[in-house]
């Protein structure tokens, strides 16, 4: 059985997950006969390791997963961490000032470093789904320990127009990522799913040449970039869809399986 890729790297949520979070038999089994057939699968999503783990653990998943938008290279199968990039506190309390002084008050929660980092959350903020979280109460606590990433949420901007005003008013400190309905974050400069993918492709001794991605959001737009082939799903944002090189059908109608087969065939 011939594959022509060597890698396949799938986002999660949106994309390798239904609605209801669970992966389809149709998928898991064109992932099996992808692995068969030579293929490395390499989880590639925006959720931190403590956001992830339990995903991974529920599929059985034992390979590399690149975590929190890049940051995080974790191996599943060992439950350790490979790698972690962190925010730099000081540049973040700046850009989240010129961010404010753009567009008012923001909601926020922020993502600790590390295997059991918590996401602490502050008011106001909309957590999607049921996710942990831990109020935060005192804004002082948001800076006391390592973090991965800021989330920021607005009373009234869209998350596509707040995700521009940020880029906008604080490009030049930190990177700024859409990956979901809610869901803008305030990542370490030039972190991307892109810049984690490659780590773990490395350590699989495989390149960008020999990879396809699978997304759904503006998040895997450097992914596309870096991968041979972006494939989009059909519920994915238009954003992404304008760089894919193919849309599929939808996560809940087995899009990843349905390319996937075409290719094994």
């Amino acid at each position: 059985m011939s594959f022509p890729y060597g890698l396949v790297a799938t986002d999660l949520d949106g994309t390798l997950l239904r609605s209801d979070g669970s992966v389809s038999q149709r998928t898991r089994d064109a992932l099996t006969a992808a692995a068969a057939a030579g293929a490395a699968h390499i989880v590639v999503t925006g959720r931190a390791v403590p956001w992830t783990r339990h995903v991974l653990d529920d599929l059985g998943y034992d390979g590399l997963a690149v975590c929190g938008q890049g940051a995080q290279v974790y191996d599943a199968g060992a439950h350790r961490l490979l790698t972690s990039v962190t925010l730099d506190r000081q540049l973040a309390g700046v850009a989240l000032a010129k961010i404010e002084a753009e567009v008012g008050p923001l909601h926020l929660a922020a993502s600790r470093d590390g295997l059991d980092g918590e996401v602490l959350v502050g008011p106001g903020y909309a957590v999607a789904g049921p996710l942990p979280a831990v109020p935060l109460t005192d804004a002082s606590d948001l800076w006391a320990a390592p973090l991965n990433k800021i989330y920021i949420q607005h009373p009234t901007l869209g998350d596509d127009e707040l995700a521009e005003a940020a880029r906008q008013a604080a490009g030049g400190f930190v990177s700024v990522a859409m990956a979901g309905a809610g869901i803008v974050e305030l990542l370490p400069l030039g972190l991307s799913k892109a810049t984690g993918l490659s780590l773990a492709a490395r350590r699989l001794g495989l390149k960008a040449a020999d990879s396809i991605a699978f997304g759904d959001m503006p998040n895997d737009i450097p992914m596309f970039g870096w991968a041979a082939r972006g494939v989009a799903m059909a519920n994915a944002h238009e954003e992404l869809k304008a760089v894919a090189d193919e849309v599929t059908s939808s996560n809940e109608e087995d899009g990843i399986a349905a390319v996937l087969e075409g290719l094994l065939a």
